[in-house]
Formats: C-alpha cells, structure tokens, sequence
C-alpha cells in the first residue's frame, strides 16, 4: 500500500470501482477508501437486492397465472425466509466477484471513514492519504421528510429489504422508481397497496404516456393510487402506522414505505470546508468532464446532479479515468442514458420526452406502436407500448416504453437515440419474430409512415 497514489478514491460504489478499475487498467496506481463494503448501494441495498425481489414476485404472478394458461399450480404462503437467503446469496456471490476483480486489478482497498482534508488528500482515522487526483465518489442515503422520523413500522427502502414477512397493507409514500418497484413487489406477493404522490402522476420524470400506462396497469392489479395528494404527518403504534394527508384523508397501514428519493452522502465529510462548492441540495458541483472546484479533484455517481442510476455512475468512472490518463473522452450525456423502472409492467426510456421535445424543437411528432399488436406479448399477456418522438423531418429523439420485459429492449433504443437514427433507417431493419422487439421495428415503421397493422 502507498499513501500517495496517482488516484484516490472516496467511497467504492459503482462509480468509485469503475473509476479504480479503469485507472488501474490506463497504469496508474489506484486506492480507494470504503467505510463499508465494495459495490455500495448498487450492489448492497440497491440494484441487485431489489431486482431480485421483483424477480420472486414475478415468479409468485407466474404461479397464480399458470390455472390461466392450462398449468395445474397453487402458490402457498410466501416464505420470506427463503426469499432473502435467495436475494442474498446473489448479493455475496456477486460481492465475493467484485473483491477479485479489486485484487486482479492491483487496487488497495483502505477500510474506514474518510474524511476529505483539501487538495487532493483524505484522512482515515490516523492516517492521511493524497493522491495525484481525487475523486469523490460517496453515493447517497435514503431521504425522509421534515419531521418524519424512520423507525419501527415507518421504513426507508434500506428497510424494506429486510422485512421478514410480507405485510398485509402497506402505504407507499413517493410514485418514483422506488416507490413504484416496491408497490409492484408487495402487491405481486399479496399485500393490499396504496401510493400516495404528491405529484400529479406517477414517475414523474417519464413521458406523460408512460405515467398513464402504468397508473391504468396498476390500478388493474388493485393497486391503489393517491396523485396529487401531500402528506402531512404519520404515527404508529405496535400493530399500524396511520398517515395523514393535507385533505384530512387518514390511511392505515401495517407499515409506511418512505420513497421520497435519496440525498448526496456529502455533508460532514469536509468538502465544504476543503473548498468543493456543492448546491443548495448538497450536490458537488462539477464541469462536463466532472471537475470540481478545486484542482486535482472530480466528482462521480450520485453526489452530482443528475438521475441517480448505477450505470451512470459507472459510465462516469471511466470518463474520469481517462481524463486523469490525458485521453479526451466524450462527456456523459444524462439526457440519453437509459432509464429503466423494473414493476410490472416494466417502464423504460431513453431520451426526451415528448414534452421536453416540444420545449426543445419547433416541429415534432410522436407515435405510440400498442403491444396489443404484438404477438409475443399477447403470448407473455402483457399490455403497453412502444411511444417513439422524433423532430418533423429528423432524428428520433425520445424512446418511451410500458410492458413486460421492455427494459431489454432498452440497448437498440439507446443506440438509435445517441447515435441520431432516422425512423427509416431503423424501419429497414429486420427484427426477429416473434419477438417483443419486433414492436419495436414496427413502432419505427408506423413513424416512417408505412404502418403494417393497424394497432400502429
């Protein structure tokens, strides 16, 4: 180990690891300082955990589906031991992977709270670290709202990880993704669930199309949904949470998921104080290339502005890497990563939305393909759609989708929105049958102006 390495890094997540990683593969020498383990929130209490959750519960809708289709299956009682030792044994077989490729790519990994002291240097407990460059990577927590202290029936999504047996009802405070992955988790396992956003619609930063599409699957699932309702205080006792919304409206619940979003872990940890300006939301400031205000230092993942996704953050990692190496990568677009809410049905996008076009562009138009069309849905018993915008005589510029398994359809989308493509020139290519991308070929042939069902 070495107390001056060419790149130090403040907290190893997904942006930190990919950060090391690259730097270690571009020759340089590579530390990073991490409280807890390797893989941060992503891989801990995010991503992973979460989509494995979703994955038994749709396995629990398989089986309550299977009579439907000629398949003799009952699901009994939901054992949730079994459940988390399933989820958790995928985080350890995936953690133990991510310590191997630490070592293999010679990093030293320095365990302990790193406090940032200015210039490029950290210290952990008694000893100091400075690197050729600094980055801070440290992710972020889950947030709550003023005066609603978590605890006992009131949950973070930390909590929710962990539970060890389903509730029967359960409010979901907050129509984000989170919220609405957890709300589609519970009800698939058997929980009576209810939304409340202050908002006008669910997933707000999506299409308008796409928050219809879900709210209307939702509320066929029985979920409930409560748009454009603020909550206004929550108390609980040993057996219910009861909450309270500004219209006086009382809700009661075996628990309370607060979904409300997640702040930047970069609050009491010397930035501040070193000179890195941060936002009035606690964001580090940075440049395209994210540089900070001060020399030698960058800033990666979830502690700048921006939609708080793994994949960014790793994306990001690299781009620092190779700024640090002297090489001339190309900025991160946040418009055109994807993004992929993992409910059911799945909701994924990449792109404007067709409100952001209109801001945006003078002329645009827009087309929504409908899975109804769509052979291997109907066979998967999905709805939703394809919604494609594009600037009148241009390029697409936004990909919205609803539907079952949509988010693997999310790497051509990327592809066609950064790299500029024509409805035309993805109209021409052929896609495979029968298949849920074939609505995808067919969604850019209605846009081409040659639709071949009438569901275009």
């Amino acid at each position: 180990m070495t107390d001056t390495p060419d790149v130090l890094i403040l907290g190893g997540g997904s942006g930190g690891y990919a950060t090391a990683f690259r730097a270690a593969q571009l020759g340089k020498t590579v530390a990073i300082v991490e409280e807890d383990k390797v893989g941060g929130t992503c891989l801990h209490r995010g991503c992973i955990p979460t989509k494995a959750l979703i994955h038994a519960a749709e396995v629990a809708d398989t089986v309550a589906h299977a009579p439907s289709i000629g398949i003799g299956a009952t699901q009994g009682p939901i054992d949730m031991t079994a459940v988390h030792r399933y989820k958790d044994g995928i985080v350890a077989r995936l953690y133990k992977g991510l310590q191997g490729l630490v070592g293999s790519h010679g990093v030293d990994l320095v365990h302990g709270t790193g406090h940032y002291t200015g210039g490029t240097s950290v210290r952990v407990g008694d000893r100091t670290l400075t690197g050729s460059s600094l980055v801070i990577a440290t992710g972020s927590r889950v947030r709550s709202l003023p005066g609603l202290e978590l605890g006992g029936r009131i949950l973070s999504s930390d909590d929710a990880l962990s539970l060890p047996e389903v509730p029967h009802r359960v409010i979901v405070l907050g129509g984000g993704v989170i919220g609405v992955e957890f709300a589609s988790i519970w009800a698939s396992l058997g929980a009576e669930v209810t939304i409340v956003e202050a908002l006008p619609r669910l997933v707000s930063a999506e299409d308008e199309w796409t928050s219809k599409q879900l709210t209307r699957a939702f509320r066929k699932r029985g979920i409930t949904i409560k748009t454009d309702t603020r909550f206004a205080g929550a108390t609980q006792d040993p057996k219910s949470v009861t909450v309270t919304v500004e219209s006086g409206e009382t809700l009661v619940a075996d628990v309370l998921l607060v979904a409300v979003g997640r702040d930047p872990r970069t609050s009491g940890i010397g930035l501040s104080e070193g000179g890195i300006r941060t936002d009035a939301r606690g964001f580090i400031e940075t440049d395209e290339h994210l540089r900070t205000s001060v020399d030698g230092v960058h800033a990666v993942g979830d502690v700048v502005a921006g939609p708080q996704l793994a994949h960014r953050g790793f994306q990001q990692g690299i781009l620092v890497a190779d700024t640090i190496a002297g090489r001339a990568p190309i900025a991160v677009d946040d418009v055109n990563i994807p993004r992929v809410g993992y409910c059911t049905p799945e909701v994924a996008s990449v792109g404007l939305t067709e409100a952001q076009a209109r801001e945006q562009y003078s002329e645009v138009q827009s087309t929504v393909y409908d899975l109804s069309g769509n052979g291997k849905s109907q066979i998967l018993g999905t709805t939703g759609g394809v919604k494609l915008v594009r600037v009148v005589g241009g390029a697409i510029v936004g990909i919205h989708m609803v539907g079952e398994r949509v988010g693997e359809l999310i790497g051509e989308a990327q592809l066609v929105v950064n790299w500029g493509a024509h409805p035309d020139e993805v109209a021409h290519l052929v896609h495979a049958h029968p298949t849920q991308n074939e609505a995808f070929g067919e969604a850019h042939l209605a846009l081409a102006g040659r639709p071949l069902h009438a569901h275009a």
